[in-house]
């Protein structure tokens, strides 16, 4: 909240000119000349001669401004914000668990990534889908950023069927927006593969998503290359569920991204590495800024009256100091 100075009837401060033509006659006139003989003799200056017209002269000020109508105001602001609703798709395929995304995985470095993208986007509505060869959706729409943070961090590989179904991945987040009132609506789409799966290829899908206004953001994660991928296998001495290391050439079908991507209105990202990925998200956040406006209200009170009682006690001042043969009334 501000506080504001205001004066209701400003008019009325041109009556302050008057203070430099008197002082100008008063001068003219001699007043202090003719009135000096009056003092005292131990009045000790000229200084006395003056001090009623200088008393006067600030109570004049006084009750001119108060004339005015001096006014504190008060300000405060109203933000209203015109959400963007997100649907965040995020590729849970066994091949999200390569290990070339360091210190962690690709998975979990885009968990992070998507949980700092969150906090970026205060004024927003972000859901979650998360896919492989299936696709599901964790969280619709909301603005429960707690929620959100638990079920991202909740995600997990291999909870759902292998493999990688984009264009059903696209149909489930485009599906979550489809009713969305929002100016804008947008998915972020993350993988690291290429469509394999799924009863709904990608062009028909993401020619869905245009029909609705749906804008698609997608982002190809991972390096070129041999990359080292845990993969759970059964030890057939103990029967017993192993994580095995195994070096694969998982390969990111960029042009399939980038034609969702131009399709929508969008664009195409591509990381390499945890800082590509967190600069991807941060562009994307750059490119869809939350419009928000403000209005401001203003709360006005009164504060005339101690200038009122102040140029009084400066008019009545004068009397008492002649009365005491300080001062001498012209």
């Amino acid at each position: 909240m501000n506080a504001l100075p205001n004066f209701h009837d400003p008019l009325w401060l041109w009556l302050l000119l008057l203070i430099p033509l008197v002082s100008w006659w008063r001068w003219r006139r001699g007043t202090a000349a003719l009135n000096f003989s009056r003092l005292p003799r131990d009045a000790g200056g000229h200084w006395r001669l003056h001090l009623p017209f200088v008393l006067r002269s600030a109570a004049f000020v006084l009750l001119v401004l108060a004339l005015a109508r001096p006014q504190q105001g008060y300000s405060w602001e109203e933000s209203l914000t015109e959400g963007i609703d997100i649907q965040i798709a995020l590729d849970i395929s066994g091949s999200m668990g390569a290990e070339d995304f360091q210190p962690k995985n690709r998975l979990e470095v885009a968990k992070r990534v998507v949980n700092e993208f969150i906090d970026l986007r205060p004024g927003d509505r972000i859901g979650l889908t998360v896919f492989s060869g299936a696709a599901m959706t964790r969280s619709p729409l909301t603005t429960d950023r707690q929620m959100l943070h638990f079920l991202v961090d909740a995600v997990e590989l291999n909870t759902l069927p292998d493999g990688t179904a984009i264009g059903l991945a696209l149909a489930n987040a485009t599906a979550r927006l489809k009713d969305s009132a929002a100016t804008s609506k947008i998915i972020v789409l993350v993988t690291d593969g290429v469509n394999n799966a799924g009863a709904i290829d990608p062009a028909s899908a993401a020619a869905i998503a245009e029909g609705l206004g749906v804008k698609v953001y997608t982002i190809g994660v991972g390096t070129a290359g041999r990359v080292p991928v845990p993969l759970p296998v059964e030890n057939p001495l103990t029967g017993r569920r192993e994580i095995r290391r195994v070096l694969m050439n998982v390969e990111v079908d960029e042009e399939l991204l980038e034609q969702i991507a131009q399709r929508t209105g969008g664009q195409f990202f591509q990381a390499t590495n945890e800082s590509a990925l967190r600069e991807n998200f941060k562009e994307i956040d750059t490119l869809e800024k939350t419009p928000i406006a403000t209005k401001t209200y203003v709360r006005y009170e009164e504060v005339f009256q101690p200038l009122v009682w102040t140029a009084l006690a400066l008019l009545l001042l004068p009397l008492l100091t002649s009365t005491l043969n300080w001062t001498v009334e012209p």
